[in-house]
């Protein structure tokens, strides 16, 4: 979506308050000063590229990570305006680069909507950079300008080079490794998001190329959240072919929402965004999403005799299974919950989204009487699901996903405070044993399952809940599952998935994870959850006792020996757990001060998402297309 193209000149920038302390205190600008805050530097120059695309005055914007560590964005759009600011007498250029506060975004003149909200965005990253340099080639007299700073002060006064052909600005930073604690960006999380700025601006044609490793991404989606429902449910079998698709305007908020119903049996997946910013909290556009949808279908319902007179509504739950959706919201001066923007609190983009998708839906519904039947006989079979869950609890007066005592399996540490326990989620009764044996009574607890775990990809939740396997694991854990996951019934904030290293272990792995990511996200969220690393290999040469972990590790310990020596040594390849002694088990893979543990992070969400519904879902080409693809990247497969 784009705004009405309108020009601005020096007179619109206005000046709001200085910008000391920003290199002082850097986390109030661009929040921690690891990765993240390198990123969001990234993104904070980027977005004012962005901002020209949606005010119609670019359509390219080309990020490049330079071998240095420097970062060059550049964008086609008219250029950051360089006379004389009417207020200051100085360069405006200077102004917008140096000056925190200081930007056109806040008469709503020369842009309608903006990505940054306080106009602090630019001149805290030059402040946290220790180079930079900003060339305009600005489209109002046709020259060709540059400024250089360091720390945030001008290196000189603003140049004019000379005519110019381009019209647009590229802004290349250096950040200041005083303050900034790494330049190792990831080049996945940031082409990512420049894969959102594309999905949710029709028509931006933008370039991501790493330079460090000799990386490059191209994204430009004529469809836009149209085309980016569709990626999300590309590995899915879906319920209509063409998504839902709505843009309008109610209140002065634009709005635009693509959905699109799959035949999966988890809760919906919803993206939710404002002015291009992701919001992961959703907020009041979410909240008018929710109330507009299950309003309409439940109307459709029961003006179609799909709801019998004696059956209760459609709940929100029930609607929303199976669902991706993407909504976006344009919105002048949009407020939110904090600094770094996860939720959208602006009434007034619940009331125009509830307005826009209720209308709009209602005549879907009618328009495509076969696809709303499928969608809405849906809904019906995930309320039925509900209903019998409820039953069972209101007999039993406990449910799977509330707790039963807990199973007779699990062997629980003594320690009662959950910030110091842990548990092992262990493959086999064989591995459990000698975990059990091996562990630390007071804070590890042990979790021996039988076999693979039902694949919840494919299974409803009360066929989930009746798997004994799963329902051990939910009451052991204690927090119940999907909307009633309750964060302060945790049992133990370190939880670990301990398998085998062979094929059959790294398939328990994944069907663990599928688990976890669909019905106890926010375990992986907040960082409780872990992956175990036993060692591959034991050496033994002499009295020494060597453990490996991956065969470059091995081969390097083969490396120190005299010829000689390696004939003498013995080694010997773990299968499973259950090869080891409790005291090797403990040395090696639970023993807090010599264990290595990867943490599972929810970084790319979207990507597990993906891999999760390929590898564990119904549809067999794309899964067969990414064994092919990898094929030559296995090792240690077992025949």
């Amino acid at each position: 979506m784009t705004i009405e193209a309108s020009n601005y000149d020096e007179s619109q920038i206005q000046v709001l308050e200085g910008m000391e302390a920003v290199r002082r205190r850097p986390g109030m600008y661009i929040g921690p000063t690891d990765i993240n805050g390198l990123h969001t530097m990234v993104r904070e120059v980027v977005d004012n590229s962005i901002d020209e695309v949606m005010a119609g005055r670019a359509s390219r914007v080309e990020v490049i990570i330079r071998k240095d560590g420097s970062v060059k964005v550049t964008d086609d759009g008219q250029g950051i305006p360089t006379g004389p600011h009417p207020k200051l007498g100085i360069s405006t250029l200077q102004v917008v680069m140096t000056i925190l506060h200081a930007g056109g975004k806040f008469d709503n003149k020369s842009y309608k909507v903006s990505s940054g909200l306080h106009g602090v965005g630019v001149s805290a990253v030059n402040a946290l950079s220790s180079h930079m340099r900003v060339d305009v080639h600005n489209a109002r007299d046709g020259q060709h300008y540059y400024q250089e700073y360091s720390g945030g002060a001008p290196l000189g006064d603003v140049v004019r080079v000379g005519p110019t052909d381009r019209h647009g600005t590229t802004t290349t930073f250096l950040p200041d490794t005083t303050i900034i604690q790494t330049l190792d960006y990831n080049f996945k999380t940031l082409a990512q998001r420049f894969r959102e700025m594309a999905y949710l601006t029709k028509g931006l044609r933008f370039r991501f190329i790493d330079e460090r490793n000799d990386q490059e991404v191209n994204f430009y989606f004529e469809g836009g959240i149209v085309s980016y429902v569709r990626h999300l449910n590309k590995d899915k079998n879906v319920l209509h072919r063409q998504p839902f698709y709505i843009e309008r305007t109610s209140d002065d908020v634009m709005v635009e929402v693509a959905m699109q119903y799959t035949e999966s049996f988890d809760t919906d997946s919803v993206y939710t965004f404002a002015n291009n910013i992701n919001n992961t909290d959703g907020g009041a556009h979410l909240s008018g999403f929710r109330t507009a949808l299950t309003r309409a279908i439940n109307t459709y319902a029961r003006g179609k005799s799909m709801l019998k007179e004696n059956e209760s509504n459609l709940t929100g739950e029930d609607v929303r299974e199976g669902l991706t959706a993407v909504i976006s919201v344009k919105l002048k001066d949009p407020q939110f919950s904090s600094q770094t923007k996860e939720k959208l609190v602006s009434p007034e983009a619940s009331s125009a989204v509830a307005t826009v998708l209720g209308d709009a839906l209602a005549t879907w519904l009618d328009e495509n009487p076969g696809e709303a039947r499928r969608i809405i006989e849906k809904a019906i079979g995930a309320a039925r699901t509900r209903l019998a869950v409820q039953k069972v609890r209101e007999t039993a007066r406990k449910s799977a996903m509330e707790g039963f005592a807990l199973p007779g399996k699990l062997a629980d540490c003594s320690d009662t405070n959950p910030a110091r326990c842990e548990l092992y989620i262990v493959e086999g009764d064989s591995a459990g044993g000698t975990a059990k044996q091996g562990r630390d009574r007071r804070f590890q607890a042990i979790l021996p399952l039988r076999g693979k775990i039902l694949n919840v990809e494919k299974s409803r939740l009360d066929k989930m809940l009746s798997n004994a396997e799963v329902r051990a694991l939910i009451t052991a854990i204690g927090t119940a599952i999907g909307e009633q996951f309750s964060p302060d019934k945790l049992r133990y904030h370190r939880i670990l998935l301990m398998t085998d290293a062979d094929v059959d272990g790294s398939h328990i792995r994944t069907l663990l994870l599928t688990f976890f990511f669909r019905y106890m996200r926010p375990l992986i969220v907040n960082g409780h959850l872990y992956i175990a690393q036993p060692p591959l290999y034991l050496m033994r040469h002499g009295k020494e006792r060597v453990y490996a972990y991956t065969e470059t590790e091995r081969d390097a310990y083969l490396d120190k020996l005299s010829a000689e020596q390696r004939n003498r040594v013995y080694i010997q390849r773990y299968k499973g757990l259950g090869e080891m002694n409790a005291d090797q088990l403990w040395e090696t893979t639970m023993n807090p001060e010599n264990r290595v543990v990867l943490q599972v992070t929810m970084e790319d969400a979207q990507k597990a998402d993906e891999t999760f519904t390929m590898l564990m879902g119904d549809l067999v080409p794309p899964r067969r297309k990414f064994i092919q693809t990898h094929a030559n990247e296995v090792r240690n497969l077992d025949i």
